[in-house]
C-alpha cells in the first residue's frame, strides 16, 4: 500500500513507522519540519513539509496514488477537513481521522470516515483501520496499556520455538490452544500446525505483530 499521513506527533511518527516497518509505502505531511525528527532513524518513507490540507501539500506528498490516508494531527478541523479532501477531491477508498472531540467524532462516522479519539491503543486502531477490517484485540487491560490477540501464523512457523516467534513479533506467547486444550507455553515450547496463539503486547504494536505473524520467520522470508 502507499500511505500518506498527516502529522509527525506521537500517533503519526508511531503509525509511519509501523507502517514502513511492514513494508508499506509512506509520506508523512507536518508543517513543522522539526516534527519529522520522531520519525525512526531508517525510516525510508518520504518527508512533505506544509498544511496537510492543502490540495498542492496533498499533491506532492503522492495522494492522487494513495491507498489510504490518515489525518493524525492535533487539531479536530485540520484532521477533518484534510479527511473530507482525500476522500472527496482525491477518492481515496481508506480514510481515518483523529477526532479529540466525541460528538463531533460521531457526526463524521455517520458520514464514512471512520474516527480514532485519544486513547493509548490509537496506533493499533488506525494501522488495522487502513490495513483491514474487524477488530484485532480479543481483551485489554483496564488501562488500555496491555492486549491480548490471537496470531494467524504463516505455515513456516510450524517447528519453531514460541521464542522465535516473540522476538519476531516483539510479543509475550500467553497462551495456545492445541487439539482444543488451553497450554502455557515454556521456552521449549515449539508451534505446532493448528495451534491457535494468542499473546500480550503492548498497545501501539498489536497490529504490526499479527502482520509480521504472517510472514514467515525473518531465515526462510525471501
Amino acid at each position: 500500500m502507499y500511505v500518506v499521513i498527516m502529522g509527525c506527533g506521537r500517533v503519526g511518527s508511531s503509525l509511519a513507522g509501523s507502517l514502513s516497518r511492514l513494508g508499506h509505502d509512506v509520506a508523512v505531511i507536518d508543517r513543522e519540519p522539526g516534527a519529522f525528527r520522531r520519525l525512526d532513524a531508517d525510516f525510508a518513507g518520504t518527508t512533505v513539509v506544509g498544511m496537510g490540507f492543502d490540495r498542492d501539500v496533498l499533491t506532492r506528498a503522492g495522494i492522487e496514488r494513495a491507498d489510504a490516508f490518515a489525518a493524525v494531527s492535533s487539531g479536530d478541523n485540520s484532521n477533518i477537513i484534510a479527511a473530507r479532501v482525500a476522500r472527496e477531491t482525491f477518492g481515496v477508498d481508506k480514510v481515518v481521522a483523529r477526532i479529540y472531540d466525541a460528538k463531533r467524532a460521531a457526526v463524521y462516522e455517520r458520514l464514512g470516515i471512520p474516527t480514532v479519539a485519544t486513547v493509548p491503543w490509537s496506533t493499533d486502531r488506525f494501522l488495522h483501520t487502513l490495513t483491514q477490517d474487524g477488530e484485532l484485540a480479543k481483551w485489554r487491560d483496564p488501562s488500555g496499556t496491555v492486549a491480548v490477540t490471537e496470531l494467524p501464523l504463516h505455515e513456516d512457523w510450524a517447528g519453531r520455538p514460541v521464542t522465535e516467534l516473540e522476538a519476531a513479533t516483539g510479543s509475550r506467547v500467553a497462551f495456545l490452544i492445541r487439539f482444543g486444550t488451553g497450554v502455557l507455553p515454556t521456552a521449549k515450547t515449539v508451534v505446532q500446525a493448528d495451534d491457535q496463539v494468542y499473546v500480550a503486547a503492548v498497545s501501539g504494536t498489536v497490529a504490526e505483530a499479527v502482520a509480521l505473524a504472517g510472514h514467515p520467520p525473518p531465515d526462510r522470508e525471501r
